[in-house]
């Protein structure tokens, strides 16, 4: 038995098209404006996060300013907060943050603080500068030890200059920093020259590439540590 099939005019058969493929748009353009609630969403939860943390460090920063020498539990008690870790945490800061910025001395003491962790912390980082020379002159019949040895050098010298330079601070003799600087980044190219045996074009062009990422690990260092430093002082 043959297939009966309907016939269906030409003009009927479009507007059944044309409404098909309404509906399937309609349905994405729907999709879309749910994900792009949820993404609101999102962003709202974040936001609302970062508000209520401004929101108590301002009120405890004011409230410092009103009573210099508060008790932290009158103060959490007073401003209707819980007495949990996390604002005390932030109380303390917020007295430090006044202290800060009213009491030259406390600048002082942060900064020499910060100074001293400063030290540490390029001795840390001394192992991520090694792993970039291991990199950079991965060429070179040379082991990671052997690099370690030469950053041991440069770093030798760059703390001879440094305190040559505070060695001067100390009589009231304040040298042109860059003086300093420029020494340690010569020496610090004609130490690759030598040590690694390479044309003097393709030495400056590794110092460069070398100078530009220690410069980043010393900046995400250097953030990491004025937070700890500030978290803990």
């Amino acid at each position: 038995m043959k297939n009966f099939i309907i016939p269906v005019p030409e003009k009927t058969r479009k507007m059944i098209l044309k409404e098909v493929d309404k509906q399937a748009k309609d349905s994405t353009f729907m999709k879309e404006l749910d994900e792009i609630k949820i993404e609101k969403e999102k962003d709202s939860s974040n936001s609302g996060i970062n508000l209520e943390f401004n929101t108590k460090l301002n009120s405890f920063m004011d409230y410092v300013k009103r009573n210099p020498n508060p008790n932290i539990n009158n103060a959490l008690d007073s401003l209707g907060y819980e007495k949990n870790f996390t604002n005390r945490f932030l109380f303390t800061r917020a007295k430090s943050l006044h202290s800060f910025s009213k009491n030259e001395d406390t600048r002082e003491q942060f900064f020499n603080q910060l100074l001293s962790y400063g030290s540490i912390a390029l001795f840390i980082f001394l192992p991520f500068f090694t792993l970039f020379l291991k990199f950079y002159f991965i060429r070179r019949k040379y082991t990671y030890v052997d690099h370690l040895i030469f950053v041991f050098h440069v770093q030798t010298v760059f703390f001879m200059l440094f305190s040559i330079y505070f060695i001067f601070l100390i009589f009231n003799v304040t040298p042109a920093l860059w003086v300093f600087l420029g020494l340690f980044l010569l020496y610090l190219y004609l130490a690759m020259k030598k040590f690694y045996q390479q044309g003097y074009f393709k030495t400056f062009f590794k110092f460069i590439l070398l100078n530009i990422s220690f410069g980043f690990i010393a900046s995400f260092g250097m953030g990491i540590l004025f937070l700890i430093s500030f978290a803990f002082f």
